[in-house]
């Protein structure tokens, strides 16, 4: 395994993990705040990916970005306070049907307005080619910004691996929301008033604030931030109609490994799965391959000998929910939750 690969396959582990803390820090934010468990997160993601196609259409990829978080996160806000509010007393079981229909009413929308194939939703122009290329070659590893040296055509033997400018903006735009969040719910006036309307909503409210809305805005800009990873991920990926069907099932074992509620949590469990799966499925490993290494000998009359001996790269779509059975079965309340559910 060479040097190349490693750093290639860790770059694209952050990158993925990096974008589903985007999505899963919204629903964490949900839940943590309001005790509510959003099955229609997903769909809100797949929204901010066609409302920022539809709008790089006539103004271009900025406006994009910048324009369709906040108009997702209208739509979520007017959720909840026109739908999600009038299920809320009822208990949790309303809640998540009414979050279930949503989801769908979502899908039957996008389809109707958008059609059922994939749409050609192109970074910016600018975002387009690599940011860097690592050269290996057969005596040294350097990387070089920008397109493959001439090096790369020249020496025969040479590796050269390009990292997107697209994907490091993504990873940019992720850290970036991560500081901006934590700063407004430590730093910011707002954000003790919304930690306090959790814990201590009457108290909240004889004050002068008002509950139910810090809640629909809370509500709103967790969309808003799944629908911010939305436009990088369907810029960088695919958009289509399944695209919300394809993250939705991670995200949920996200915040149950992380612990549910749990801002870091999300952050680690959304990176640890990342790079995970990045691994995973460029390795022809197998967990024979490393008792092999640790020096045990399973010959194919051995007991398992036939799961043992399946590749990795076989089982990666499968990884994060065995991690999510482990982690419900040695600690349900997740790395670091703190409560059980």
């Amino acid at each position: 395994m060479d040097a190349s690969y490693l750093l290639i396959s860790l770059l694209n582990g952050l990158s993925v993990g990096l974008l589903l803390f985007m999505l899963a820090s919204g629903l964490t934010l949900i839940f943590s705040m309001m005790g509510v468990l959003n099955f229609a997160h997903a769909s809100f993601y797949m929204l901010g990916a066609y409302f920022a196609y539809t709008i790089t259409q006539v103004v271009g990829f900025w406006w994009g970005l910048v324009l369709a978080p906040p108009l997702v996160g209208v739509l979520g806000a007017m959720f909840e306070r026109f739908a999600l509010r009038k299920v809320h007393k009822f208990g949790h079981v309303p809640e998540l049907l009414i979050t279930f229909g949503l989801s769908y009413l979502i899908l039957e929308v996008v389809q109707l307005v958008w059609g059922r194939q994939a749409l050609n939703f192109l970074p910016p122009e600018s975002l387009r080619g690599p940011l860097f290329t690592i050269v290996d070659l057969p005596d040294s590893l350097s990387l070089a910004w920008g397109a493959p040296p001439e090096v790369c055509k020249q020496v025969a033997g040479a590796v050269c691996t390009q990292f997107p400018s697209f994907r490091a903006f993504g990873m940019a735009v992720a850290v970036l929301m991560l500081v901006a969040v934590w700063l407004l719910l430590t730093r910011t006036r707002i954000g003790l008033v919304i930690q306090a309307a959790l814990t201590h909503p009457e108290a909240v409210e004889s004050l002068g604030h008002n509950v139910p809305r810090v809640f629909m805005m809370v509500f709103g800009g967790g969309t808003a931030l799944a629908a911010l990873a939305g436009v990088i991920g369907g810029a960088l990926r695919v958009t289509e109609p399944s695209m919300a069907l394809a993250v939705g099932a991670v995200v949920f074992a996200v915040i149950v490994i992380g612990g549910m509620g749990s801002l870091a949590g999300a952050f680690v469990a959304s990176v640890g799965l990342g790079v995970i799966d990045s691994f995973a499925v460029g390795s022809d490993s197998s967990l024979l391959d490393l008792f092999q290494w640790l020096g045990l000998q399973l010959g194919p009359q051995s007991f398992g000998y036939a799961v043992w001996s399946v590749k990795m790269s076989q089982v990666a779509a499968i990884l994060p929910y065995l991690l999510l059975v482990l982690v419900l079965v040695f600690r349900p309340k997740g790395l670091f939750g703190t409560r059980e559910g």
